[in-house]
């Protein structure tokens, strides 16, 4: 069995204006949709980043992999890594953090090579990951301030949340619709007075569900340690509240409440500062940038042996990629709490039967491989949205300058 063609399809996703420590998201978000065929007509799916650097990468890797045998993993990283040889990062100026472009090609034609030798085999890409220990993965709402609509737009259905009071509205729908059992806030947005009193409305509205912020590094030290005080007791934890890897420790060293990361504990060798420096306690892992599905399992291993948590972030997404998540996470032992997603937020995808949160958890997909089916229709009618598009490249900061001309980018903002 080898590898006798890759299909590429740029995509643009509908995504509404959500805020963050950068500015606010665009009207679409950029995705790759990745066909790996065999010469025996076998086809694995997978997704990836659409922004240009991504996109570049996989466009040139993709001829390299002609003749592979989709089983021979070691051998598809060495292809990539000879077809990309000056490497470099992935993510536009305006970004935080950086992902190596190795790493993320790499994972994005891992997947529909799992997806192929699952469905050679007849069994989950779960199994190909040492089996599943759970049947079901539990996620957790993610809440976003946000405006009230796109430049030039109707107001959408979420409407504008832009106060803590809102936000608890926006926190009920949510749960509501899809049974969410934990809450995740993205903050770094409002002045951090209101993020905390908007953490502790939610707090009185959801006693029971675990609680956590993320503001991407926008709070300095200084102001990381004083809503970490005044959130005591009430955050399961508290992810990159600050940028840089002592920053972290410093900001550890000052609370009870465990900090987690997905921006400065991004490759196998920053882990080893981060256990030393007492910096963090649990590490979000990402398959698109960690390397791949066994590389995010072996993650988990080494989380377990340094007694770190772990558990998965998320960027805006379609159904290929939330597939491979529920596979990864259902065949990692010490998955310690609920996994980020963005799913809910996007409102379409590519796939014959998109997901549907059951009590805020997934059903591990049924079949052989990934366990879905690509909607060709749906496909074709994102890859013309994509075309239409201005957008090549996500810039928060430069369409938050649209709503607001005087805005400057500043991280960290408070």
């Amino acid at each position: 069995m080898r590898i006798a063609e890759i299909r590429l399809t740029p995509v643009a996703i509908p995504d509404k204006p959500l805020l963050n420590c950068k500015g606010v998201h665009q009207p679409y978000a950029l995705r790759t949709v990745i066909e790996v065929i065999c010469a025996d007509g076998t086809v694995g799916l997978g997704e990836s980043y659409g922004s240009i650097k991504a996109l570049e990468g996989l466009r040139r890797a993709a001829p390299a992999l002609v003749g592979l045998d989709p089983f021979h993993l070691h051998a598809l990283k060495s292809r990539v890594a000879a077809a990309l040889p000056e490497g470099g990062g992935i993510n536009a100026k305006s970004a935080v953090a950086d992902h190596k472009l190795v790493d993320v090609v790499t994972s994005a034609f891992e997947v529909p090579c799992m997806d192929i030798q699952g469905k050679v085999l007849g069994r989950p890409v779960a199994d190909l990951l040492g089996g599943a220990v759970r049947e079901t993965v539990p996620f957790s709402a993610y809440l976003f301030f946000k405006f009230g609509a796109h430049i030039g737009q109707v107001e959408d259905e979420w409407g504008e949340v832009l106060t803590p009071d809102q936000m608890v509205g926006e926190a009920r729908r949510m749960v509501a619709a899809h049974g969410f059992k934990s809450l995740k806030l993205k903050g770094g947005v409002l002045h951090p007075d209101l993020e905390i009193e908007t953490m502790l409305k939610l707090r009185e509205a959801f006693p029971h569900h675990p609680l956590r912020i993320d503001p991407n590094g926008g709070w300095t030290v200084e102001t990381a340690i004083y809503i970490a005080r005044k959130l005591e007791g009430v955050l399961e934890y508290l992810e990159d509240p600050v940028i840089g890897m002592d920053a972290m420790a410093e900001v550890a060293a000052a609370t009870s409440i465990p900090l987690a990361t997905n921006m400065v504990v991004l490759e196998f060798d920053q882990i080893a500062e981060a256990y030393r420096k007492r910096a963090v306690k649990i590490v979000l892992s990402d398959h698109h940038y960690w390397g791949g599905l066994r590389a995010s399992t072996h993650l988990g291993k080494v989380c377990d042996v340094l007694d770190m948590g772990v558990s998965m972030h998320s960027n805006s997404h379609l159904g290929i990629t939330l597939a491979a998540m529920v596979h990864v996470a259902s065949a990692t032992p010490n998955l310690s709490y609920d996994c980020d997603t963005h799913y809910p937020w996007t409102g379409t995808d590519v796939i014959d039967e998109p997901f549907a949160f059951r009590d805020g958890s997934l059903a591990v997909p049924g079949g052989p491989g990934l366990g879905v089916t690509l909607d060709r229709t749906k496909l074709g009618e994102l890859a013309a949205v994509y075309e239409a598009a201005s957008i090549r490249e996500r810039d928060d900061t430069a369409y938050m300058k649209q709503f607001d001309p005087g805005y400057e980018r500043r991280v960290p903002r408070w």
